[in-house]
């Protein structure tokens, strides 16, 4: 137990403050005035918020009304259920491999006047931040995790999630490890770029904070790697559709795309 105790003392997470981003604000020169160092070993996480400022990937209000919103939704979601089957009047879209609301279309701290939408391609942004870092900083051993805020089924309140990541192996399995009364796990696989994300989230808050970086170090069982994530790794972390324990309830529902 004194063993497992001291396996997770040294977990630290550090937010990092920095200035009111805006749309087009270069996001690694904000890191490199923020942060003085980064030590071997570390992860940085970055709020997908600020990635998405940098890299211009927002959509200006036209109306400002609930239908052009929706509209806009449509086009980023890879599939959604329409507005008319929720009691609240949003949009449950699946975008990035998640099940999101109104695909992660957001209004709040951004400018007025602007909606903002996720990044892109969140590998690629979180791959582009790694290489910088590792030149800035000079560092070797490096993890950068891209988050968001994330809502699950069943529960109220949100919780950090992952869009992307580089520089370590996300999925960690337990596959054949023994429980306390020595049986073999069956299907036991830790992800922890989600575990990450869900720590740096913690720590950076989710209103006027104006803290959209942490560094988290001492992660247990992170395997770093002198690279980006390939194409293989990133499929990896995807279920198909049909092979999803919740398809009974995916696959109930008419999804539009």
């Amino acid at each position: 137990m004194l063993d497992i105790i001291t396996r997770f003392m040294k977990l630290t997470v550090t937010p990092i403050k920095t200035p009111v981003l805006h749309i087009g604000d270069d996001l690694l020169q904000i890191i490199s005035n923020q942060i003085d160092s980064l030590p071997e070993n570390s992860v940085l996480v970055v709020t997908s918020k600020v990635v998405s400022l940098w890299e211009k990937r927002v959509a200006k209000k036209i109306t400002g009304t609930r239908k052009e919103k929706h509209e806009l939704v449509k086009k980023e979601a890879d599939k959604y259920l329409p507005s008319s089957t929720s009691r609240y009047n949003f949009m449950i879209a699946i975008r990035h491999q998640r099940l999101l609301v109104n695909a992660g279309l957001d209004e709040s701290n951004v400018q007025s006047g602007y909606y903002v939408l996720l990044p892109k391609d969140p590998y690629r942004s979180a791959k582009e931040i790694w290489q910088f870092c590792r030149k800035q900083y000079g560092v070797k051993n490096l993890g950068v995790v891209i988050s968001d805020s994330h809502s699950t089924p069943l529960k109220w309140g949100v919780f950090g999630t992952a869009l992307g990541h580089c520089g370590f192996k996300s999925l960690v399995s337990k596959i054949g490890k023994k429980d306390l009364f020595n049986r073999p796990f069956q299907m036991a696989t830790i992800n922890l770029s989600e575990s990450i994300a869900q720590a740096g989230v913690f720590m950076m808050g989710e209103t006027d904070e104006s803290t959209p970086l942490a560094i988290v170090e001492g992660v247990p069982d992170i395997k770093f790697q002198d690279r980006s994530s390939t194409k293989q790794e990133i499929d990896e972390l995807a279920i198909e559709f049909k092979d999803d324990m919740y398809y009974p309830l995916l696959g109930a529902v008419e999804w539009q795309s």
